[in-house]
């Protein structure tokens, strides 16, 4: 691993927008020595003597450019690992910078914790000691990459399923197969993706991601195989598609089920062919890819309906993943709060905010519709805007309280008449309404939490939380205040 504290990595950043020079700066300058130059001339003539173990360079700037400035640098140090860096997506331009020699390109605006990785990774890679330098011939397997139990690269999961999820990916990534990712929105379907591919022998070539759902349905297939001068009104010059632009490496397709059928077409025949056609052109092109899609809808039921092709579906279904949503794994929470904290604090001038044991049990029992990706936003949120750094439940959003207290909310309790203080009872309340729901439905916690009004994990929450039994002992009656006629 880059030795951070002793012989400080440096970075180059070259930028004309000065805001982007300062936002790295501040970013970078606690784990590297950071020089930052306005544009690719002046990063030239400073390239001697700065000596950067990485340089992070923009595309778009005055006087020379950043492909112009990128094939000098390669002229002068050709193993000096360079990232791109535009806030304009063109496949053009990313195939000139991986033609000219970067590592790797960026969009603006970029992930902190991606560019964190990514520079710490190409660091990792350019030591002599780093395993995922070396060679490998073919039919050797790559040395495997020391993992800490909980953390997955930039996924976080102590649970079981989530374990089981890591060794998964541990074991199809050195193999060639598609992959078909499945779960919810916010999930970390696209994570996935990336870890797979980073533990491959693919991890040198490109990582090119695509969202089936983001581009018009005119634009996919050109998006995806590219097209000739004059294939079509507009087209005014030939265009690189995704396909070409993984060549070596791997294609992710998030959200595959809206690709339309005529494309679904076209994409079976190259999973069946190993070739495709770009847009007006009529022979074909082989390209050496591997397909990793994702979709948070179910096949399955596209397929019924006919909006997608049952043959596809078993082409890219050969192995399947699927990502539980973080409602069903509520005790990686805790974690990932941590984790996001940590990810954040350099950000938001070094804070570490903590949570009462009342907030923690909020965040916890929430549902989480947005799943990681609407934790992550709650906690950069508390960061940047909470006024102390002991996070009550009063001080998280309204709807996460109101959420998670929903499932006793569906019962008025008219019951308590100051004999209690209000927090025993409202534990006697939900013992009394959980217990009567248990032997209701002869313990089976599915129809009991269907008849309370919450989900199935909620309910295992409060139970393991009061203490209840989840099966009826013999000879034992739980203890319901009131007797069986309370309210």
């Amino acid at each position: 691993m880059v030795d951070m504290l002793d012989g400080r990595k440096r970075v180059l950043i070259v930028d004309d927008e000065a805001g982007i020079r300062d936002s790295l700066s501040l970013l970078l300058k606690n784990n590297f020595e950071v020089t930052t130059a306005k544009d690719g001339e002046e990063a030239l003539e400073i390239l001697d003597a700065v000596d950067p173990d990485l340089v992070l360079l923009d595309v778009l700037m005055p006087r020379l450019d950043g492909l112009e400035t990128l094939k000098r640098m390669r002229e002068k140090n050709n193993a000096l690992p360079i990232v791109m860096l535009t806030a304009t997506n063109t496949v053009k331009s990313a195939v000139a910078a991986m033609k000219y020699g970067a590592r790797d390109y960026l969009n603006k605006p970029f992930d902190v914790e991606e560019l964190t990785s990514l520079i710490i990774s190409l660091l990792d890679r350019s030591g002599d000691e780093d395993p995922m330098n070396k060679v490998v011939e073919p039919g050797v397997s790559r040395p495997s990459i020391p993992l800490k139990e909980a953390d997955f690269g930039p996924l976080i999961g102590r649970s079981e399923v989530m374990q089981e999820i890591f060794q998964r990916v541990r074991q199809i990534a050195e193999r060639n197969t598609t992959v078909l990712i499945t779960g919810e929105s916010g999930t970390g379907k696209e994570l996935i993706a990336r870890q797979i591919h980073k533990l491959s022998q693919r991890s040198q070539k490109p990582f090119v991601a695509i969202n089936c759902a983001a581009i018009p349905e005119t634009l996919i297939e050109s998006e995806l195989f590219g097209h000739e001068k004059g294939a079509f009104t507009h087209a005014v010059e030939r265009r690189i598609g995704h396909f070409e632009l993984a060549d070596g490496g791997t294609l992710f397709l998030d959200e595959i089920g809206e690709l339309s059928l005529p494309v679904q077409v076209k994409m079976l025949r190259f999973l069946q062919e190993q070739e495709f056609y770009r847009v007006g052109r009529s022979k074909p092109l082989k390209v050496d890819v591997r397909i990793v899609a994702a979709t948070n809808k179910s096949l399955e039921e596209q397929i019924k309906e006919k909006k997608f092709r049952q043959d596809l579906f078993y082409r890219v279904n050969v192995i399947s993943i699927h990502l539980p949503p973080l409602r069903d794994r509520f005790d990686d929470i805790p974690a990932m709060v941590q984790h996001f904290i940590d990810r954040f604090s350099s950000v938001y001038g070094n804070r570490k905010i903590q949570f009462s044991p009342e907030a923690m049990e909020i965040l916890v029992s929430y549902d989480w519709p947005g799943n990681v990706r609407e934790l992550e936003n709650t906690i950069e949120s508390l960061m940047a805007l909470a006024p102390d750094e002991m996070i009550s439940g009063e001080m998280l959003p309204r709807k996460l309280s109101a959420r998670s207290a929903s499932g006793v909310e569906v019962f008025k309790p008219q019951v308590f008449e100051g004999s209690m203080d209000f927090e025993e009872a409202e534990r006697a309340f939900e013992t009394d309404m959980i217990v009567k729901a248990l032997r209701k439905t002869n313990y089976v916690q599915t129809r009991a939490a269907e008849l309370l009004g919450i989900s199935r994990r909620i309910l295992k929450y409060k139970m393991d939380k009061l203490g209840i039994s989840d099966r009826p002992e013999p000879g034992r009656t739980e203890a319901v205040p009131g007797g069986e006629d309370a309210a």
